[in-house]
């Protein structure tokens, strides 16, 4: 009996904590709820303000990067042969212009204006000889047309430039044998691989089909040079692992006869004035492949580095003692203040100034304009 009543009184007090507390624990969920929700939306809400405004800047500075890029690509596709020319040749016009200015600013003509006229033109280049020509005729035309101030002298300066580049501005010949075979000549380093690619691309422009011979067989990596600047033109070139240069130039003169291509190119290996045997080789080539053609090569061109300025001439005066060479192209002239090598050159020889290098691109090898080119000099 008193077990029964003690079970019923421990049932009753057991069961008011639990009535008692159900409601309390619901409070506490219910206010952590609220502030979990707030909390949420706040984050939430700073989410969407942020990612809005990194849209918007994501979207202003994307154009900035591409217009730049643009803008300069087609600024240089722009240009026109004698703004090109004018680009190629800033280093050597900044040198010779600005102290032109600065002398024709002094307002009179006298001995120390000329004096300061003959310093400049040396520095740029232009050779002793060249420089002393160009100051006796510019002396006569003072002294002819009566003038007193400096500031006239300048077309008359540019005048007698263009006189003097006009004795070497002559185009490549008329092609009328095929295969006309061009025969490039010159020193380690000048750049005749590049030129190869770049007259290949001008020749082709011209709609006349191009094959190239690697002839430079003592050069590593010589044939895959070409290789690459055969591909990006779409010309054949005709190589040998190991062999002799003569045989590769009569080899493709051969294929270039069978496949009625109109004009091969034939690269040589780079060698010093100093190297008589690699410059007697040169004599080798043109008797083998004389073989074939008894006019070949029709064309030998000397390719001269801007950069190396008087000592142009001597390597001018020993290739064509090896090989009578019939055309020059100067390269490099974008990145040297040397441009008034090409007056020393027209003043000592005859031979034809065919084409020059005024920049790296693919069609930055252009046909030398005397008056182009002092336009280029002389602003």
């Amino acid at each position: 009996m008193f077990d029964f009543l003690k079970k019923l009184i421990k049932g009753k007090d057991s069961g008011k904590p639990e009535i008692e507390n159900k409601p309390l624990q619901k409070k506490v969920v219910k206010k952590t709820k609220v502030k979990d929700t707030s909390k949420k939306k706040d984050t939430q809400k700073l989410k969407k303000t942020n990612t809005s405004k990194d849209s918007k800047t994501k979207s202003t500075r994307k154009p900035s990067v591409n217009l730049d890029s643009n803008t300069k690509q087609n600024s240089e596709k722009t240009l026109s042969f004698s703004e090109k020319i004018k680009l190629g040749l800033k280093k050597t016009r900044e040198a010779i212009s600005t102290n032109i200015s600065s002398l024709i600013e002094s307002g009179s003509i006298d001995d120390e204006f000329y004096e300061d006229l003959e310093v400049s033109l040396i520095t740029a280049d232009v050779g002793y000889q060249a420089t002393q020509m160009i100051l006796e005729k510019l002396k006569k035309e003072v002294k002819i047309n009566g003038l007193k101030e400096s500031q006239e002298l300048k077309p008359l300066l540019k005048k007698i430039l263009v006189e003097l580049l006009k004795k070497i501005e002559s185009p490549l010949i008329e092609i009328n044998s095929t295969p006309f075979v061009i025969l490039v000549v010159g020193v380690n380093g000048a750049g005749k691989t590049t030129t190869i690619g770049k007259l290949t691309k001008l020749l082709l422009d011209e709609n006349k089909s191009v094959l190239i011979a690697a002839g430079d067989t003592f050069r590593a990596a010589a044939k895959e040079q070409l290789q690459v600047w055969g591909d990006r033109n779409n010309v054949t070139v005709i190589s040998q692992a190991t062999g002799d240069p003569s045989a590769v130039i009569f080899d493709s003169m051969q294929s270039a006869k069978a496949k009625g291509i109109d004009i091969v190119i034939a690269d040589t290996a780079g060698r010093l004035p100093t190297q008589k045997h690699l410059i007697d080789e040169l004599e080798k080539i043109k008797r083998v492949i004389q073989k074939f053609d008894s006019n070949a090569p029709h064309e030998t061109v000397l390719v001269l580095d801007a950069n190396t300025g008087q000592n142009a001439l001597n390597q001018i005066k020993t290739f064509n003692e090896a090989v009578p060479l019939s055309g020059l192209i100067m390269t490099k002239l974008d990145g040297t203040a040397k441009g008034g090598i090409v007056a020393a050159i027209a003043q000592e020889y005859s031979i034809p100034m065919r084409f020059i290098g005024v920049g790296e691109q693919i069609d930055d090898l252009k046909i030398f304009s005397a008056e182009h080119y002092v336009e280029g000099l002389i602003e």
